[in-house]
């Protein structure tokens, strides 16, 4: 019988899912890639893939336009019912944030991997389709970065980067919760995050932190009449 292409594709996909979920995503070769998933031609995942980022990009295609239909609605959701109660409001986007993605922790293909793949992803932000992705106005992360900037301070969103803080913690915890056994009842924890990223959301900026930042904004800028200093040291 020839060989399938598709099938050979799904096959190669779901073994980096596995052992980039295992042993992350740089801890792999892609031979060892190729053996998992039972291909006896060595070029296979090249032939499909091309390298190590066209094979990521096939994982993360394969999860990422489900998440990116639920998220769309829930944001649809939120921008029909207008004037919510501010802590509701921040709840319901909270919402937004985790459960598309808490949906993988059921999907059994390779749903939680995915989700560990994720966590490691959110500290890389030099891969080109993340790049093209936090670049693009119609990707529902940045629609959802854009209904959240109003509830915060200018100085959370742009000094502190709040909303990226929530991004992280809820990657961070959806990973760990992937990590360790599956058949649990994720409702509670999946209510619970929700909570967290909520509360992220709505933490005032402390009369300490804002010291802090205008001591680094005056340290940073030249004093009056001072040369400036080339190289950029301290």
């Amino acid at each position: 019988m020839p060989p399938n292409p598709g099938a050979t594709s799904r096959q190669l996909v779901a073994a980096a899912e596995r052992l980039f979920a295992e042993r992350g995503i740089d801890g792999v070769s892609l031979r060892e890639i190729n053996t998992a998933a039972g291909q006896r031609n060595s070029t296979a995942l090249q032939y499909h893939f091309g390298d190590r980022t066209g094979l990521l990009n096939a994982v993360l295609a394969k999860h990422h336009p489900e998440i990116e239909m639920r998220r769309h609605q829930l944001l649809d959701e939120y921008e029909s019912r207008g004037g919510l109660p501010e802590t509701e409001a921040r709840r319901t986007l909270a919402a937004a944030l985790v459960r598309p993605m808490a949906v993988k922790l059921a999907d059994p293909d390779g749903g939680r991997a995915y989700l560990r793949i994720m966590e490691q992803l959110v500290h890389r932000t030099g891969l080109p389709s993340l790049q093209s992705r936090q670049a693009d106005p119609g990707q529902s992360i940045n629609r959802w970065r854009e209904l959240v900037a109003p509830m915060l301070e200018e100085v959370a969103v742009r000094q502190l980067h709040q909303r990226f803080t929530a991004i992280r913690v809820t990657y961070v915890e959806l990973a760990r919760r992937a990590a360790g056994p599956d058949g649990k009842d994720d409702r509670l924890f999946i209510s619970h995050l929700i909570d967290v990223v909520s509360a992220i959301l709505a933490t005032e900026v402390s009369e300490e932190t804002a010291r802090l930042l205008g001591e680094r904004k005056s340290r940073s800028r030249p004093s009056e009449g001072a040369p400036l200093r080339r190289g950029g040291g301290p």
